[in-house]
C-alpha cells in the first residue's frame, strides 16, 4: 500500500498537469515556442503518469480490495483498475513516445526502426488484446471496444515506421495523431477511473467513455486536413 499510495500521489499530480498542458499546444499557433514548451510539459507528464499507472495496475491485480477499499466487486476492480488501466497506460506511453520520435526523426525516417519504438507498438497490441479478453470474461463490452483503439493506432504506427518513402509532412500528421490520441487516452482514463471512485453507478456509461474519443477523432480529422491542405498549397506555389 505504501508503494501504491506513492505511485498514486505522483500519478495524480503529473496527470492533472498533463490534462491542462494538452490545450495550449492544441489550440495555439503550431511551431511556436509556446507550442513546443507546453508540448514537452504534456509529453513528459504523461510519460510519468503512464509509468505510475502501470505500477498501480499491477498492485491492483495483486491486491484488489486492499488498493481499493471503497469498492467490493473484485472482478470489476481487476477489470477496470487492473487490466484496463494497464492497457491504457501502455497505450498512452506508446503514443507519447512515438509523437516525440516523429519530431526528432523527421529528417531521418529510418531512425524509427529501433527496438524501443517497435517494441512499444507490440506491447500496446498485446495489452489491448489482454484488455479485450478480460473485458469479455468480465462481461464488459466497453473494454472490448476501447481495446480496438490501441490495436488500430499501433498498427498504423507500425505501417508508418516500415514505409520506405513516407509522404511529405506525414511525420507531422503522425505527431499530431499521437499527441491527440494520448490526450484521448488520458481523458478516457480520467473520466472512467474518476467516475468509478466518485460515481460507481456511471463508471461504465457509454457516453462517458465515448466523449473523449469523439472529440479526439474530430480534432485529428480537422488537423489532418489542415496539414495536408497547407502542404498542397505550398507544393502549388513551388510548382508555379
Amino acid at each position: 500500500m505504501l508503494l501504491f499510495n506513492g505511485l498514486l500521489a505522483v500519478h495524480v499530480v503529473a496527470g492533472a498537469t498533463g490534462l491542462v498542458a494538452l490545450w495550449p499546444p492544441l489550440l495555439g499557433r503550431k511551431g511556436s515556442d509556446r507550442h513546443k514548451q507546453w508540448g514537452r510539459v504534456f509529453a513528459y507528464c504523461l510519460l510519468v503518469t503512464s509509468v505510475c499507472a502501470i505500477g498501480m495496475s499491477l498492485c491492483t491485480l495483486y491486491a484488489p480490495l486492499e488498493t481499493h477499499p471503497k469498492l467490493t466487486d473484485i472482478r470489476m476492480i481487476r477489470s477496470l483498475f487492473g487490466w484496463m488501466m494497464l492497457y491504457l497506460s501502455v497505450f498512452t506511453a506508446t503514443l507519447v513516445w512515438f509523437g516525440l520520435q516523429c519530431i526528432r526523426n523527421r529528417q531521418r525516417h529510418e531512425a524509427h526502426r529501433n527496438v524501443v519504438t517497435l517494441g512499444l507498438q507490440l506491447a500496446t497490441i498485446t495489452a489491448a488484446l489482454l484488455c479485450a479478453v478480460q473485458g469479455w470474461l468480465a462481461e464488459q463490452p466497453l473494454m472490448i471496444l476501447i481495446s480496438g483503439l490501441g490495436i488500430t493506432a499501433a498498427t498504423l504506427n507500425t505501417r508508418f515506421i516500415l514505409m520506405d518513402n513516407p509522404p511529405r509532412n506525414e511525420w507531422l500528421i503522425q505527431h499530431m495523431r499521437s499527441f491527440v490520441g494520448a490526450g484521448v487516452s488520458v481523458y478516457t482514463a480520467f473520466f472512467s477511473f474518476g467516475a468509478a471512485n466518485l460515481l460507481p453507478a456511471v463508471a461504465f456509461n457509454p457516453l462517458l467513455w465515448a466523449a473523449p474519443t469523439i472529440v479526439g477523432i474530430s480534432v485529428i480529422l480537422f488537423q489532418q486536413r489542415a496539414i495536408r491542405g497547407l502542404a498542397g498549397r505550398r507544393s502549388g506555389l513551388q510548382s508555379s
